[in-house]
């Protein structure tokens, strides 16, 4: 095993992890930090951010976002399909409209079973 061929890997990593550490200790260092009233109140989460944490609370919120994030990754296989369109011909182009079928055939599911309403 060679190291000098791993080096470029390494030196990838070290100055990530350099760059996303010097940014969170300069935001550390120069954000004020002034809590207030508004600043602690519940925000998208539904809930107060500090009380007991046995009480109940909405699962819409997290529904919510579960299913966001599902229907978000799903049409990012859009772009790579896309780039490369031309060069899957019919076989290509059939096989993301199935996969784009069982996406709309989800989503009208989820819809009908009431997971987007929000009363």
């Amino acid at each position: 095993m060679n190291l000098t061929e791993y080096f470029p890997v390494l030196m990838f990593i070290a100055v990530g992890i350099a760059v996303g550490g010097g940014a969170m200790l300069v935001g550390y260092l120069m954000s004020p930090s002034k809590p207030d009233s508004q600043k602690l109140s519940p925000y998208e989460c539904g809930f107060e951010a500090f009380e007991d944490a046995r009480m109940q609370f909405d699962v819409r919120y997290y529904l919510v976002a579960i299913l966001f994030i599902l229907f978000d990754l799903e049409i990012a296989f859009l772009f790579p399909w896309a780039l490369v369109y031309r060069d899957l011909g019919p076989e290509g182009f059939w096989a993301m409209m199935i996969f784009l079928g069982v996406l709309v055939v989800g989503f009208v599911y989820e819809w009908a079973r009431g997971a987007l309403d929000w009363e």
